[in-house]
């Protein structure tokens, strides 16, 4: 496998014979930039094979290689998201020639119906951006009047979920994701709008470590302003129980013209948060762990107290009932002010 990789245009990597030549050391990739491991920075770029629907999509597809390298190889790695790709050495390709242009897999992707599986076997068409489309619920990419949205398959419990996380860190003024409500799924606009700029999960420069402090610290050294959002990201996922914040569910945002980074990432991807998973037993939040965490951070640095808001039980009831669900609204409320009181008692 040798390839170039690309920014947009501009070659900003040569990978030969196992090894990578770094050609542009702004525009390229962080995770290539800071470990060189061209293989796993693909396998990241793959559809999880996990999912029922992505082994029907590429079944669909013909694809006699499934792997995730081969699979992402297949679409030349591009994504929605990003502005990278990777071409064959030699090859004539420019990025305009390899960009997503149309959502007729979607349906396929998000439901796995036999009517979409046969509508995709049939289909002339074998560029998706389904197959770089990553993470472990069933999702697709649709495109409505030249923009992406994101649907995501979800049940009553994970919809309200990520709608009240939404909206109570809009109310509050957070960088937030927008959310809405769908039939069966929910949906966002991609905030990169067409990879105008680029997102980088927090994975290219942290790995798989998770640590709050020493993602403080990294965040510090790569965009010391990027600072107050990650806090308030991690002071909702505390008061609202989201316990599924990994490395590839934030990061931070790059120019594609030059590489510098210009903050971090809306607040995205809370949908196994709150009442996801039911309602929860422990009201009190006695012995939490994401208040124990979230309260270690806040004693490492307490210059960080600055970035956690004020909220009250009024503003949780008003941002229950603009979302129109039904759900226990006395616990919810009970419960995410319980997990705000003990953050309080530490910082005042």
């Amino acid at each position: 496998m040798d390839i170039y990789i690309m920014s947009r245009d501009t070659a900003v990597g040569v990978y030969r014979s196992g090894n990578l030549e770094i050609l542009n050391g702004d525009l390229i990739p962080l995770y290539l930039k800071n470990t060189g491991n061209v293989e796993r920075w693909l396998e990241t770029r793959a559809i999880d094979s996990h999912r029922a629907n992505s082994r029907l999509l590429k079944k669909a597809l013909r694809l006699s290689e499934r792997d995730d390298i081969s699979t992402v190889i297949a679409m030349n790695a591009a994504t929605i998201t990003d502005c990278y790709w990777v071409k064959p050495i030699g090859s004539e390709l420019n990025y305009s020639d390899i960009r997503f242009d149309n959502d007729l897999f979607a349906n396929l992707a998000l439901t796995g119906s036999y009517d979409s599986f046969n509508k995709t076997a049939s289909s002339k068409h074998t560029r998706t951006p389904e197959l770089t489309n990553t993470g472990s619920f069933e999702k697709c990419w649709k495109l409505a009047d030249g923009s992406w949205q994101i649907y995501k398959k979800a049940d009553h419990n994970e919809m309200f979920s990520e709608l009240f996380i939404y909206r109570l860190g809009h109310r509050l003024g957070f960088n937030m994701a927008r959310y809405e409500r769908g039939k069966g799924f929910i949906k966002t606009k991609d905030f990169t709008n067409n990879a105008a700029v680029s997102f980088e999960p927090a994975y290219s420069f942290m790995g798989d470590n998770e640590d709050y402090t020493d993602t403080l610290d990294a965040i510090r050294k790569l965009c010391p302003a990027a600072v107050g959002d990650y806090v308030k990201m991690l002071f909702l996922d505390t008061i609202c129980a989201n316990p599924d914040r990994h490395t590839f569910n934030f990061g931070i945002l790059r120019s594609n013209k030059d590489g510098h980074i210009i903050g971090l990432a809306p607040n995205f991807d809370n949908n196994m948060a709150l009442i996801s998973r039911g309602y929860p037993n422990n009201i009190s939040r006695t012995n939490d762990f994401l208040v124990k965490l979230f309260n270690e951070l806040i004693s490492y640095d307490t210059s960080l107290k600055q970035y956690i808001p004020e909220i009250s039980e009024n503003l949780i009831r008003q941002t229950i009932a603009e979302i129109g669900m039904r759900v226990r609204v006395n616990l919810i409320t009970e419960f995410v002010m319980n997990g705000y009181r003990q953050i309080r008692e530490l910082t005042l």
